[in-house]
């Protein structure tokens, strides 16, 4: 195995192996290390926006999603209470008029075996030790699940490996517990009775979340909850696991999500994970690491944009570091390369950010929710008009 290369990728989810893809393409030498063998589920509402999918068929995988995700989504909506209602998404551009849902179990063995057709260097799973400077490089040290040892080292380092993962530029993971804290849930189920097409939001107390009828017939049900309301539930039912216990008060609290659960059988088990932490951080490091995904900033999960932003932040990177490449390798431009890719990335990403907090806050205080829903049945266009500026339809990267 070769040991140094033009780039080290840590992390091999959308936004890492979409890095790997565009720099193997460019006729970059990557090394893509990912912890977890593939294909596995993970906390995630599944849905693709539109404006991924010209970037999907760019990067190779577009046919494989067109023939496995599920229906197009052309409306939205919103559970609250004993209240459902609906209203069209806003439109793309033609021909990816759409977005659509597949497993991240699917997507992400697309990406990275992609990346591995395309020249990446795919290590996985192998777990990154230990990573130091020496001199203009970066060294990685990462080891298999035998415990062999590798040590890569590249002029280019690139954090794709999630919020989840110890990292000096991001919160500190042992703070003590707060009463607001989000645990994310997922399931997903056999013959429930999602509309095809229809993505409803939920708003409950201490909470919120969103259903989705994806690849191969399955509907996604996933949601966030309140450590204090997480806990209130569990009180209400003791001895219930977490996720049973949390899904009786999404029930109870969204008639929608009773209607659409009614006979629907659970597929495998609830996954959970948490604490989750939106927030901007840092997408250029004066330790020279470029950030991408979640590592860079998150928003919260309520506008369904979590790999959108995996995906275009990737692609604003690789705007930026391949007509650098000489430069860049050579050991010279790092910081401006990545002071401009820092502002693109904010320019793009922060407006989403800061709007997908508002909507959470809202939607976790139901009695706010419900002042607005005499406006809503009046003018339900003011959903369409939420996904517009929640990021449904901007383009922020642009196919050539």
């Amino acid at each position: 195995m070769d040991t140094h290369y033009d780039a080290i990728i840590v992390g091999g989810g959308p936004s890492g192996s979409t890095a790997a893809i565009q720099l193997a393409q460019a006729g970059w030498s990557v090394a893509l290390v990912e912890k977890q063998a593939f294909p596995r589920r993970k906390v995630c509402g599944e849905c693709i926006a539109a404006t991924n999918l010209p970037l999907l068929h760019a990067l190779g995988i577009g046919d494989a999603f067109d023939a496995m995700a599920g229906p197009e989504l052309r409306e939205v909506g919103l559970f609250i209470g004993d209240a459902t209602l609906t209203a069209p998404l806003p439109a793309h551009a033609a021909p990816h008029a759409w977005g659509r849902a597949l497993g991240r179990e699917h997507l992400d063995s697309l990406l990275i075996e992609r990346a591995r057709a395309v020249g990446a260097t795919i290590l996985q799973p192998y777990t990154v030790k230990r990573i130091a400077r020496d001199g203009a490089s970066h060294v990685c040290h990462v080891k298999d699940a035998d415990h062999h040892a590798v040590t890569l080292s590249a002029t280019i380092l690139i954090a794709a490996h999630g919020s989840w993962e110890p990292d000096p530029s991001i919160e500190d993971k042992h703070r003590a517990p707060r009463a607001s804290d989000l645990f994310a849930f997922k399931a997903n189920y056999r013959n429930a009775r999602l509309t095809p097409g229809l993505l409803p939001v939920l708003a409950f107390p201490g909470g919120y979340g969103g259903i989705v009828l994806g690849d191969h017939g399955r509907t996604t049900l996933a949601f966030c909850i309140r450590r204090d309301a997480l806990h209130a539930s569990r009180t209400r039912m003791p001895g219930t696991k977490a996720a049973n216990a949390a899904l009786a008060h999404v029930e109870a609290n969204c008639r929608g999500v009773r209607d659409v659960l009614q006979g629907a059988e659970l597929e495998a088990t609830w996954l959970g994970v948490g604490p989750i932490r939106p927030g901007i951080r840092t997408p250029w490091r004066d330790d020279g690491v470029f950030a991408v995904g979640n590592v860079a900033g998150e928003a919260h999960p309520i506008l369904g944009e979590g790999m959108s932003m995996a995906i275009q932040s990737a692609w604003l990177l690789c705007e930026r570091l391949i007509p650098q490449r000489d430069a860049l390798l050579a050991g010279s431009g790092h910081a401006a390369v990545g002071r401009d890719y820092a502002k693109a990335w904010r320019r793009s990403f922060v407006p989403r950010i800061r709007l997908a907090s508002a909507f959470a806050h809202l939607a976790m205080r139901p009695n706010a929710s419900v002042a607005l829903l005499p406006l809503l049945r009046y003018w339900p266009g003011l959903l369409t008009a939420g996904a517009r500026v929640g990021g449904k339809v901007r383009q922020v990267v642009a196919i050539a």
